[in-house]
């Protein structure tokens, strides 16, 4: 769906939303995921050049001012020639090369990392719930046919202990999910992790 806003006082027609194809590939890159991650919640354009030594950063390890002209200059050619374009065509940003400027559109309001990303022995969170639901109907049958030790609690507080349960595994989870959003916090989510 096409909408339009207001930029400099003129109405500018916006792109369609992205696909999903389009954000799982402007996700692809780690490099753009920090951009994003710099730009999220933004409402103002933002330089380049703040982009790149933001980016820089990050990639290298080092904080903005550690950032040496070549590392900044490697970003900033690979954020200007490919990066950034690919964003814009994909409607996450709106990139003015001419001056050398960028901004979030509302799109990227809406892009929430909401991969199942798994690392080393971690499960997926969609594998925990099935095993979850798998080990309640299991208890609750058990409870429901009388079987021992199961009576030495009243069914009520079998079904309490579920509910419990769930509830406990979906505040943890929507904890990992905030934790790990694009845009949250003052460094990107991956890098919390190294």
């Amino acid at each position: 769906m096409s909408s339009t806003r207001q930029r400099g006082g003129v109405e500018q027609s916006e792109a369609p939303e992205p696909t999903e194809d389009e954000l799982f590939d402007v996700l692809s890159s780690r490099r753009r995921r920090y951009a994003l991650h710099m730009l999220k919640g933004r409402e103002e354009p933002v330089e380049l050049g703040d982009v790149a030594e933001q980016v820089a950063a990050w990639e290298y390890g080092e904080t903005v001012a550690e950032v040496s002209y070549d590392e900044r200059k490697r970003v900033y050619t690979a954020l200007q020639q490919s990066h950034l374009p690919k964003m814009d065509d994909a409607g996450v940003v709106s990139f003015d090369k001419n001056r050398g400027v960028v901004e979030p559109t509302p799109a990227l309001e809406d892009v929430r990392v909401y991969m199942d990303v798994v690392k080393g022995r971690e499960i997926p969170w969609s594998d925990y719930y099935l095993g979850l639901s798998g080990v309640a109907a299991t208890l609750l049958a058990a409870v429901a046919l009388g079987a021992w030790p199961f009576t030495a609690l009243p069914e009520l507080a079998w079904s309490v202990a579920v509910v419990a349960a769930f509830a406990v595994s979906a505040v943890v989870h929507r904890h990992y999910a905030q934790r790990t959003a694009l845009g949250r916090g003052p460094t990107p989510a991956e890098l919390d992790d190294e």
